[in-house]
C-alpha cells in the first residue's frame, strides 16, 4: 500500500483496491449460502465501513510520509483507547488501569515524536504522524465495531459488505478524483486487494471467537514486520527513540488489557 500511495495517491490506491476487495468478496459469497444481511448487521456494516474508510485514508496517507515503524508504533495507542471507548459506548465499568495506561501510551508517542524532532524531521513527517494518530483513534472505534459485527455476521459477509460500503463511499468522489492506474501497477493492486480481503476474513473469524482486548495484543508483532519491510523495501532505519516509544506503548496496552474483558458487555449489547 505504501508503494501504491507513493505512485498514485491515497484515494486512487484505496478506490481501485476496493474494486478488487468487492470482486473477491462476491466470489466467496457466491460459493456459500448467500444469506441477506440482517437489519442489525446492515447498521454495523455501514458504521464500520464509514469508520474504516476514514481510518484507512488517514493511515495510508500517513505511511507515505513517515517510516513504517513510526506509523505502526503510533497505531499501538488504539487498543488502550478502545478500552476507554468500551466504557463510553458499551457502558462497561472502567477501572484505574485504563486511564493510567492511556497516559503512558501518550507518553510513548511523545518519546517517538521527540526522536523525530531531534532528527530535524521535515513538515510532511509531522503531518503524517498526526494523520496516523487520528487514524488510531478511529481504529479504536473500529475494534469495538469489529467485535459487534463479528457476532452479527459471518466472515464472508463482513468482508464483502464492508468492502462494498467503502467502495460506495469512495465512489462518490470518483468523477473528480479517479484516475486509472498504469498497467504496471495492476498486479500490485490485485495483491493489495487479496491481502486486504484475507485480513478481513481472518479478523472477522477471530473476533467472533475471542475478546477485542486479548486479540489486540497480537498486533504488536506488526512492529517486527514493519521494521523488516521498511528496512528492506524502503531503506528505513529504526531509531532508538522509536524502539523506546514503542516499548512504552506496548507495555501500557498490555497493562490495560489485564482489566475485566470487554467481551461480556459487547455480547450483551449485540443480543439486546
Amino acid at each position: 500500500m505504501k508503494l501504491l500511495v507513493i505512485a498514485i495517491g491515497v484515494y486512487n490506491t484505496m478506490l481501485w483496491r476496493s474494486f478488487g476487495n468487492v470482486a473477491i468478496g462476491l466470489g466467496l459469497w457466491s460459493l456459500g449460502d448467500r444469506r441477506w444481511p440482517s437489519r442489525t448487521a446492515w447498521r454495523l456494516h455501514g458504521a464500520r465501513g464509514a469508520v474504516t474508510t476514514a481510518m484507512a485514508l488517514l493511515f495510508f496517507w500517513g505511511i507515505a510520509r513517515v517510516p513504517l515503524t513510526l506509523a505502526v508504533s503510533i497505531g499501538y495507542t488504539a487498543p488502550v483507547m478502545a478500552l476507554l471507548l468500551a466504557a463510553l459506548v458499551l457502558k462497561e465499568r472502567i477501572d484505574w488501569r485504563a486511564p493510567v495506561a492511556s497516559l503512558a501510551a501518550l507518553a510513548g508517542v511523545g518519546v517517538i515524536l521527540a526522536g523525530q524532532a531531534r532528527g530535524d524531521a521535515p513538515p510532511d513527517v509531522w503531518w503524517g504522524a498526526a494523520a496516523i494518530f487520528a487514524s488510531a483513534i478511529l481504529y479504536a472505534v473500529n475494534l469495538i465495531l469489529a467485535r459487534l459485527q463479528a457476532l452479527a455476521a459471518g466472515p464472508v459477509e463482513v468482508a464483502l459488505v464492508q468492502s462494498l460500503v467503502v467502495l460506495v463511499i469512495l465512489g462518490c468522489a470518483a468523477p473528480w478524483l479517479a484516475v486509472p492506474p498504469p498497467a504496471s501497477l495492476w498486479p500490485l493492486i490485485a495483491l493489495a486487494a487479496g491481502l486486504g480481503s484475507i485480513s478481513m476474513l481472518l479478523l472477522a473469524w477471530a473476533y467472533a471467537r475471542g475478546s477485542a482486548s486479548y486479540l489486540a495484543s497480537s498486533e504488536y508483532t506488526s512492529f517486527v514486520w514493519a521494521a523488516a519491510l521498511g528496512w528492506t523495501v524502503f531503506g528505513e532505519p529504526v531509531s532508538g527513540w522509536t524502539l523506546a516509544g514503542a516499548g512504552v506503548i506496548v507495555a501500557a496496552c498490555l497493562f490495560a488489557a489485564r482489566r475485566r474483558d470487554v467481551v461480556a458487555t459487547a455480547t450483551l449489547q449485540s443480543q439486546t
